[in-house]
């Protein structure tokens, strides 16, 4: 009977002493004064009002630390419903504080103010002289980030006010790099969209697959790392990816200024300092793609219509047989080039520019076939607008060579002298280095 009784009490005093290290937790997390304290402490750090309205412990499906109703107070605030913090307790019964689970639920992270808060923290962190002294290692100490970061209707604010919430799981290698990550846009211009990254092996390389518009993108990413003493610490980001059957309106929706098919293959790398900003990384990246559209249909503009009227032409729209080019990013800035297009009658040619206001710039070529013996009647537009409100017009040039050739062969001069003008401003503007 002893020994029954003295076995259970060692049973239950593990237990026991458990229960009254979770109570006393407890107590302490969710002190008033402890609250206080931790968001004094966050706002010096991020120099902005941070507030909580109540920290506890989530014991399920492992003890842990949440905060509720965290905000920081910035010109466009940042908000996260809740916020759990579950430790590596093997870490935490040896003194030292390891993050096994970062969970973050029903967030609004706006762009402008994550760039504010990171540069503050930047600040803060710098060395009084403004940067590492010579030899010294300042790389990241990848063992205090979670092992797993798990993002629960998370949306990302952009600084033009679009809108994008995500569903993710990401899971971390020993050494800091993602070991898996699964995503779902589930709401914004891309919902529906699903991607997965895995790592392959210990390289720093993955594999891409996403579903986006029908279709999928998928191909290897690899990241190399500056050697070690190596005078120049830049990181190398390279990748090839190829699209399939992705409805082009997936990718810029609400916007629709084409629908097709995309097929494409693409090359993309960046080159930047070990320790960047989210903005300075966009800002590095480059990508060159080679694509081809099919089933392709232009829409806000009729490209027939903006010959016959020989001026300012938007609205309506332009069903294509076949669209093929080039396009290069760098940054948030596009360029198209090489364009080819064709429909019946009518054939086009040009490079166009979309600035990262997504405002365009650059120059068409619309040939028109007019029958088996009036040939072909060629006219050059400049084009303008925005991505979605795009306009055409003639150039200055070409519009006086239009109007000459409509008085001196009503209709057929009309698209000669607009292609006589545009190619004497050009003759002019290499002659004498400026445009007339």
């Amino acid at each position: 009977m002893r020994r029954s009784a003295r076995l259970t009490l060692w049973f239950l005093l593990p237990v026991l002493l458990l229960a009254g290290l979770l109570f006393a937790l407890q107590r302490w997390v969710t002190s008033e004064g402890f609250r206080d304290r931790l968001a004094a402490e966050a706002s010096e750090l991020l120099g902005a009002p941070v507030r909580a309205q109540a920290i506890g412990l989530a014991l399920w499906p492992v003890p842990g630390v949440a905060v509720d109703g965290l905000s920081i107070q910035a010109r466009t605030p940042l908000s996260l419903q809740r916020v759990e913090l579950r430790p590596r307790w093997s870490a935490l019964l040896a003194g030292q504080l390891r993050v096994q689970t970062l969970v973050v639920r029903q967030a609004v992270l706006p762009e402008a103010t994550i760039a504010l808060l990171g540069a503050r923290v930047g600040a803060a962190q710098a060395s009084p002289a403004g940067a590492a002294d010579e030899g010294t290692d300042d790389a990241i100490d990848f063992s205090l980030l979670p092992r797993e970061l798990v993002l629960d209707e998370v949306s990302w604010l952009a600084a033009h006010g679009a809108r994008t919430t995500v569903n993710a799981d990401l899971r971390f290698s020993e050494d800091g790099w993602p070991a898996k990550a699964e995503l779902a846009i589930v709401g914004g211009a891309l919902r529906g969209t699903t991607a997965t990254l895995r790592r392959e092996g210990e390289a720093t390389a993955w594999a891409l697959d996403a579903r986006v518009g029908g279709g999928r993108v998928r191909g290897p990413i690899e990241v190399k790392l500056p050697e070690p003493g190596a005078k120049e610490r830049r990181v190398v980001l390279d990748g090839s990816l190829r699209t399939e059957g992705v409805e082009v309106s997936a990718l810029t929706a609400p916007s629709k200024p084409l629908t097709g098919r995309l097929q494409a293959e693409t090359t993309l790398g960046a080159r930047f300092p070990e320790r960047v900003s989210a903005d300075a990384l966009v800002n590095a990246l480059r990508s060159d793609t080679r694509f081809t559209v099919t089933g392709a249909t232009l829409h806000g503009l009729d490209l027939l219509r903006a010959v016959s009227t020989v001026g300012l032409s938007s609205g309506g729209l332009t069903q294509l047989d076949t669209l093929a080019g080039q396009v290069a990013t760098r940054g948030k800035a596009i360029q198209l080039s090489n364009l080819v297009a064709s429909s019946g009658l009518l054939a086009a040619t040009g490079d166009v520019a979309i600035s990262p206001s997504r405002a365009l710039s650059g120059r068409v070529r619309v040939d028109v076939t007019r029958g088996a013996t009036a040939g072909v009647v060629g006219v050059p537009l400049a084009v303008g607008g925005t991505l979605d409100d795009p306009q055409v017009t003639l150039t200055r040039a070409a519009l006086l060579g239009a109007a000459i050739g409509t008085a001196v062969m009503p209709g057929v001069g009309t698209g000669a002298g607009a292609n006589l003008g545009d190619r004497l401003s050009e003759g002019l503007k290499d002659l004498f280095g400026e445009k007339r």
